[in-house]
């Protein structure tokens, strides 16, 4: 049906727009005589499909306007939800709270936001003085009511007297606090329409938003850490900072939080809470001594961890279930923050009272929403924030790959930045595809520089709130013997597989101390080294690359034993061959090819007879594989009783003693 087309279209286009919602809100519909169709409840505007719509029988609507319901307010929407689902037809669908709003205004498509110009005007002090003189006397205001049938019954009624006095239907109903509804025969109206408003508005602000990024503090890998286990205590939470200069003005001093220290809308209330904290000391050991008191006391007054902190400094920080969820929270936040400061050309901020807060982190619908947008993730690294270092593909990308699938958070470290780039982006698109919140995030890295690596935690830091665990995969071979090993050869294997080693555990182990000291007692954080078979035995032909990793065994060792007493794990991984990935089967330059030219197996005259000779010398007959790999690695890290050893998976090939 065209028209079923066209709402699907009006509303991907609004909802893929940040400037008309935020968090997959607002809602849609079309309606004909007989039949209603509106965004479900939990649906998204951006990606809606007609899986998304509920259909509903607009006779049965109908009669809802005149029916009496129980005036005690929760027996009230539990019979009003009931007889919403009566009349549904798609079941299994549950109809957005706004459905009977759409099917009372007399347009055939009906679109409903929370534009942020909007809502500057809506959740202004002087909302509807200053909407009559920017739209004129006709414009339909709603003072803020409950969501919910009161809301639905105040809106009626308007609409019924603007009839009258106008004798027009109403094109747009502005609800205090809350956004707009538009309403049309066409989609081409319903923009012109959203179109106008927003030009006006925009034309009505005094001060223009201020929309620079500024730069993330260094000082932030010295708070957001610890801040991150202090807020865990039940279960690890993902961690994200924001800095912009609307972010700093409202974290500039405790006057300006004020302004956005309440919600503006409901859908803040869902997402963000209505409670956040603001910490205005500057130095990281003030801003730590003053969590350490205020996050307990935060969750004994309000019942619940806070989801918003604004750091003088540090910027806006959302703390979630999962990085989904942080994203989510960012933005609805930076929105109250964008409201709060457009209102002021209107006559200043407006928040929700208290009471109409308490209704909506109370009401049933609000619950589901949460619920629907909290996602979820399940598997043995659920929530762990995990940095790979040479990730970008290979070995590395397996590993990754399948702790993401395990509900990692994944940092991709590589030097690599368009094969990197592709990487994260299916690693992305993998999680979604699974259900999965959680994230991956690609960071340019060179492993053998401290201030690259350096910024390699920063950015982690920044974008999931902390490193539970740090893979130091990194790693490069030149084979060769006595004769053929250059000094620039041995040194540069050296640096990579040795010295970037020390390197990153240097550096890491300053963020995972501080969230050990945090921390419960039961929390531990990881290094996980990849090593090599190669590790546990000498490898002819290829000692630059052995004599690197043996040596990469006595750091694990060292650095497990002056890590322990902070409750960090140093263990090594040795498997055996990999033989699909790229270090062993790249047609120019893979081990096959070198080993081949370096004369390594004796006889061997083609790739083949190298596969042979290596496959023979496994008992299991099998090659390495990335699954293999993550199965040890997750055994090292949910274990707690040992550290500084080095685990050979080989199929056999290599056998500890």
């Amino acid at each position: 049906m065209k028209a079923i087309q066209d709402l699907l279209d009006i509303s991907q286009y609004y909802g893929k727009d940040s400037r008309y919602v935020i968090a997959g809100g607002g809602n849609t519909s079309y309606k004909n005589k007989e039949t209603l169709w509106v965004k479900a409840s939990g649906a998204a505007l951006a990606t809606l499909t007609e899986d998304g719509l509920a259909v509903l029988d607009r006779n049965l609507l109908n009669q809802m306007g005149s029916k009496a319901y129980s005036t005690h307010v929760a027996e009230r929407e539990e019979q009003v939800k009931n007889d919403l689902a009566a009349a549904t037809l798609s079941k299994g669908k549950r109809p957005s709270v706004e459905t009977s709003m759409h099917n009372a205004i007399g347009f055939s498509f009906v679109v409903h936001l929370h534009p942020t110009q909007v809502n500057g005007l809506m959740s202004a002090q002087n909302a509807e003085a200053e909407l009559r003189r920017l739209f004129g006397p006709k414009a339909l205001y709603i003072a803020y009511t409950d969501p919910g049938y009161v809301l639905f019954k105040k809106v009626d009624d308007a609409i019924r007297q603007h009839r009258t006095i106008h004798g027009e239907e109403p094109a747009v109903i502005w609800l205090q606090n809350h956004g707009i509804f538009v309403g049309a025969d066409s989609i081409d109206a319903i923009q012109r329409i959203y179109a106008d408003i927003l030009d006006t508005l925009g034309k009505a602000v005094q001060n223009p938003l201020p929309t620079q990024d500024r730069a993330t503090c260094s000082c932030t890998e010295q708070i957001v850490p610890a801040l991150r286990m202090l807020l865990s205590k039940s279960g690890l939470k993902t961690l994200k900072v924001r800095k912009t200069e609307l972010i700093k003005h409202f974290y500039d001093c405790p006057e300006h939080f004020e302004k956005v220290a309440k919600p503006f809308s409901p859908d803040a209330i869902v997402y963000c809470k209505s409670h956040y904290l603001y910490f205005e000391q500057e130095q990281p050991e003030d801003v730590l001594a003053a969590a350490v008191q205020r996050i307990p006391a935060f969750e004994q007054a309000y019942g619940y961890l806070p989801k918003v902190i604004l750091i003088k400094g540090i910027g806006l920080v959302a703390v979630g279930d999962n990085a989904k969820q942080c994203d989510t929270i960012l933005d609805v936040y930076e929105d109250s923050m964008k409201i709060a400061w457009l209102a002021e050309s209107f006559g200043g901020p407006h928040p929700m009272t208290q009471e109409q807060i308490d209704f909506i982190d109370n009401w049933e619908v609000e619950n589901y929403r949460r619920s629907v947008a909290a996602g979820a993730n399940a598997g043995r690294a659920e929530n762990k924030n995990i940095v790979v270092t040479g990730a970008a593909q290979g070995f590395g990308e397996g590993i990754a790959r399948c702790l993401l699938q395990e509900g990692a958070n994944i940092v991709v470290a590589d030097l690599n930045e368009a094969v990197a780039t592709e990487t994260v982006a299916r690693f992305n698109q993998l999680a979604q595809s699974l259900g999965k919140s959680n994230r991956a995030l690609f960071v340019k890295t060179n492993v053998g520089d401290i201030p690259s690596i350096e910024q390699l935690v920063h950015e982690s830091v920044c974008a999931f709130g902390g490193i539970d665990v740090f893979v130091s995969n990194a790693g490069v071979l030149r084979a060769g013997g006595l004769d053929d090993m250059t000094p620039e050869n041995f040194e540069f294997v050296t640096k990579i597989n040795y010295n970037a080693y020390f390197y990153c555990t240097k550096v890491v182990s300053r963020v995972l101390k501080l969230q050990t000291r945090f921390a419960d007692a039961s929390y531990y954080a990881d290094i996980v080294q990849i090593n090599s078979k190669s590790g546990l035995r000498g490898s002819k032909a290829n000692f630059a690359y052995a004599g690197g990793k043996f040596g990469g065994i006595g750091l694990t060792q060292s650095f497990a034993l002056e890590l322990a007493p902070d409750r960090i794990k140093v263990n090594s991984i040795c498997p055996g061959n990999f033989y699909e990935g790229p270090l062993w089967s790249d047609p120019e330059n893979g081990l096959f090819v070198q080993y081949l030219r370096a004369g390594k197996v004796p006889g061997a005259q083609t790739i083949d007879d190298v596969k042979a000779f290596y496959l023979a010398q496994v008992p299991m007959q099998k090659g390495c594989s990335p699954e293999d790999v993550t199965k040890g690695l997750l055994y090292l890290v949910e274990q707690t009783g040992e550290t500084g050893q080095a685990l050979p998976i080989t199929g056999g090939q290599v056998m500890l003693s």
